[in-house]
């Protein structure tokens, strides 16, 4: 079910997304090589605690962490980790902030010191297709305008996207309607209305977009062992165009 919001609850949303893209600015600073992501998601933990937040993912369906981190191969639900980042390698860290019952959900992608040119080019591409998505985010256009704008841009880059997992409505759930695929055709999929809340996340691999799940239930992972990316905002639908709620 699609649920609009009003503008003072877009706006509590909004409290929520200013939490959460600070302490992502703050995981840019102390994450490197020797960092593991164990000590990220303590971090994530305590932060949002001092700030009057909750790790809004950590007892989802059992999940058992305040963060997702998704290494290199790993797409998406990567668990927390003791073993060191390592120069070279990518991870993603992905959070949903709960503040007074309202939430808000952002992944990042980081480089690990320096990274290959393969790596930093799916970077730039994942992060420019978030940004061709947002764009279509408008009132009228229709969930498949955003789908389509994010998949014909990576593919032309020549990296791949993720079927499996995709972007979704917000708001007081972590999962609410519409989804929101990052591939398919303009013009389909429900219209945009003033009210709506997205999140768009397109995670793009090196090699083919097909993923498997690991034993744990939960971490997701390229098939071919390629590299995976992923950046993500919330988004508001409003008559004077898209808004990021997860920005400062």
């Amino acid at each position: 079910m699609i649920i609009l919001k009003t503008k003072e609850e877009i706006a509590m949303m909004r409290q929520a997304g200013k939490i959460l893209a600070a302490c992502h600015q703050e995981i840019a600073k102390r994450i490197g090589p020797g960092v593991t992501t164990w000590e990220i998601d303590q971090f994530v933990e305590k932060y949002l605690q001092d700030h009057g937040a909750i790790p809004e993912q950590k007892g989802y369906r059992g999940y058992p962490y305040a963060t997702c981190a998704s290494v290199n191969d790993v797409i998406c639900h990567g668990f927390p980790s003791k073993t060191p980042l390592k120069e070279g390698d990518i991870v993603t860290i992905d959070m949903v902030v709960n503040l007074n019952g309202w939430l808000a959900d952002s992944a990042w992608s980081y480089a690990i010191g320096k990274v290959s040119e393969t790596a930093e080019r799916l970077l730039k591409v994942t992060k420019e297709a978030l940004y061709r998505g947002i764009e279509k985010a408008v009132v009228g256009n229709r969930i498949g305008d955003i789908s389509h704008a994010i998949q014909s841009y990576a593919e032309a880059e020549g990296f791949s996207v993720v079927r499996q997992f995709i972007g979704h409505g917000i708001g007081r759930n972590m999962h609410e309607g519409p989804e929101v695929p990052h591939f398919g055709s303009p013009g389909r999929g429900p219209r945009l209305k003033e009210g709506m809340v997205i999140t768009i996340e397109p995670m793009l691999n090196v090699g083919t977009y097909h993923a498997m799940i690991d034993e744990d239930g939960w971490t997701a992972r390229t098939v071919d062992g390629s590299l995976s990316a992923q950046y993500e905002h919330t988004i508001a639908i409003t008559n004077e165009g898209p808004q990021i709620l997860t920005t400062l």
